[in-house]
């Protein structure tokens, strides 16, 4: 099968389609810069000698006219380059996107945020001034070649400076790469650091937690720091030695040229010349070592994303199958935490049925929340399979499975945009009626209609402007739009009253009359006594699978079948 081309390939193609314009365009941009030496030739030799008027109108207003060219071909450069970065920054993003949710679902301890910052580091550079000098650097020769074309002397001086200054950058090279990979990592660390931290801001100002974690957060920066500031010294060495050269070389040509002008083998306009054809000859060279930094940065945002794009391949085109029905079979499902050997589950085989309620009960620690991902198919199987109607998860066409499956995590996250946003899960075509139906059978219309906006409150991020309940119960809204075939909640109660628990009874009354499936990870009795079945875990292992009935009578009453409670079934 043949392999597919990397997005990152893509989008440089798609940059690469301007180039041959941008190279057309600097080749008269550099021919251009002749103006200025060959205005000069003609003012000392020509203008000068003929004390001629006319002569200086005429070569005035045609350097000014070919100047006024210059400029119109710079900004048509700077522009097509702006908008080839933008043509990248298309091609690239949403295959980057799509890879980094794959790739934090794999390892929630990714940093995903700065993967998709390389891009913009990337297209900055593409876009910016740094490549200029690789644009301007080939015609560099040329303009030495013109200084040995004016005297051999003149040709030897600029050439010895541009080698200089040239050995410089390579010197600056060898000296701050170490040191900005180490500042970068160091400052990726302290970034996510801090992001993670700042998400329980709550939690760290009510415990006191602010003074430790702060001074964990510094060390991280002191080491970005450190690194940066050794980087920056070595930098501020090259840099401040290249201007040093850049200005004995101005003094060095026009003292050769003078020399030279005195015994008469150049004329003064020569000498005016030269100088300003070997600053031009030297300019992308500067450039590039006062562009240094950004460049390494670049280098470095295009291997982070090259490495991300060769593991994290593009999503296999799956075949539509007709929407499942709901009947959930789970076969000898063993995970590992991402990132290490430690097995969190261990050989899980049970199977649901259309329309059955399963409810998924065990200690602290035991797995439930592991395998309700699982469930969902955000976990990746060390070993065994999670089929639903027959077909293993990972063989599902995603938004066809996405569509098919609600989810309701432990820790409710709602993204910033309204309520009915959220609970349409952002569909664009989604319909009032069906944003309506679904809070309502997840209790939720009341609650929503009481708030200062109605279903256009804006949430914030995360849900940061509405309480614990308010969240759960809009997060099962989302979980049940649209009534999917397989529903997994993780504790959908934890944050709820005696209403909203009620309401949640309810709705998975409701869910089990319309033949849907669902999955509850739960420790209240409430709940487990709706329920069809019941899965124990323990350690990681299926203690006991039994039909949920089976499981309390034991307990009943001589008078009712009271539920026993979720405690004694794990014993």
């Amino acid at each position: 099968m043949q392999k597919s081309v990397s997005p990152l390939t893509l989008a440089y193609k798609k940059y690469n389609a301007v180039l041959f314009a941008v190279v057309l365009f600097s080749f008269f941009i550099n021919l251009l810069m002749f103006v200025g030496p060959l205005y000069m030739l003609q003012i000392y030799d020509r203008v000068l000698a003929s004390r001629s008027g006319y002569t200086l109108v005429m070569i005035t207003l045609i350097s000014v006219g070919m100047l006024l060219a210059y400029g119109l071909l710079e900004f048509l450069r700077s522009r097509t380059l702006v908008r080839a970065g933008i043509q990248f920054d298309e091609v690239l993003t949403a295959p980057a996107f799509s890879r980094v949710i794959r790739m934090q679902v794999a390892n929630p301890a990714a940093n995903g945020r700065s993967t998709l910052s390389d891009i913009d580091k990337l297209r900055d550079f593409l876009t910016g001034q740094g490549i200029f000098a690789f644009f301007d650097a080939p015609w560099t020769p040329l303009f030495l070649g013109l200084c040995f074309a004016f005297n051999l002397w003149l040709g030897v001086v600029a050439t010895t400076g541009a080698v200089i200054i040239f050995a410089l950058a390579l010197l600056n090279e060898l000296m701050t790469r170490k040191a900005l990979k180490e500042a970068n990592t160091a400052g990726q660390r302290a970034a996510h650091f801090a992001g993670a931290s700042l998400q329980n801001a709550d939690v760290i100002k009510a415990m006191g937690m602010e003074e430790p974690l702060c001074n964990l957060w510094l060390k991280q920066r002191d080491q970005m720091i450190g690194n940066q500031a050794r980087a920056s010294d070595w930098a501020g060495v090259v840099l401040s030695a290249s201007k040093f050269v850049r200005m004995v070389l101005q003094i060095a040509i026009l003292g050769t040229g003078a020399f030279l002008a005195m015994k008469q083998e150049i004329s003064p306009g020569i000498m005016i010349a030269a100088s300003i054809v070997m600053g031009r000859a030297l300019a992308p060279v500067e450039q590039a070592v006062g562009q240094w930094k950004q460049f390494i940065g670049a280098r470095q945002a295009h291997a982070r994303l090259k490495q991300m794009f060769d593991v994290i391949g593009e999503e296999e085109e799956r075949l539509v199958l007709p929407d499942p029905k709901g009947n959930l079979e789970v076969e000898g499902l063993s995970s590992v935490l991402p990132g290490t050997r430690d097995t969190v589950l261990r050989g899980i085989s049970f199977s649901i049925t259309q329309g059955e309620i399963l409810a998924l009960i065990g200690a602290s620690g035991s797995g439930k929340s592991t395998l309700a991902r699982h469930l969902v198919g955000v976990g990746v199987p060390a070993t065994g399979s999670v089929r639903l109607d027959g077909t293993e998860l990972a063989h599902w066409d995603p938004t066809q499975l996405g569509k098919s499956i609600g989810y309701l995590a432990q820790d409710v996250k709602l993204f910033a945009g309204s309520v009915a946003e959220n609970i349409s899960r952002f569909d664009p075509s989604a319909s009032d009626e069906d944003i309506i139906v679904a809070a309502t059978l997840a209790g939720a219309h009341d609650m929503v209609q009481g708030l200062r906006n109605g279903y256009g409150t804006e949430v914030g991020d995360g849900g940061n402007q509405l309480s614990g309940g308010q969240k759960q119960r809009i997060g099962l809204a989302r979980a049940v739009y649209k009534a999917p075939s397989l529903i997994v909640l993780d504790e959908p109660n934890s944050n709820l009253d005696s209403e909203g628990e009620a309401a949640l009874t309810k709705c998975l009354m409701k869910m089990k009359e319309m033949g849907n499936t669902v999955v509850v990870v739960t420790h209240k009795a409430n709940l487990l006594a709706v329920s069809d079945k019941t899965l124990i875990l323990n350690a990681g292992m299926v203690q006991k699978f039994v039909a949920t009935k089976e499981l309390l009578q034991p307990q009943a009453q001589p008078d009712a079948a009271a539920p026993m409670s979720v405690a004694a079934a794990q014993n």
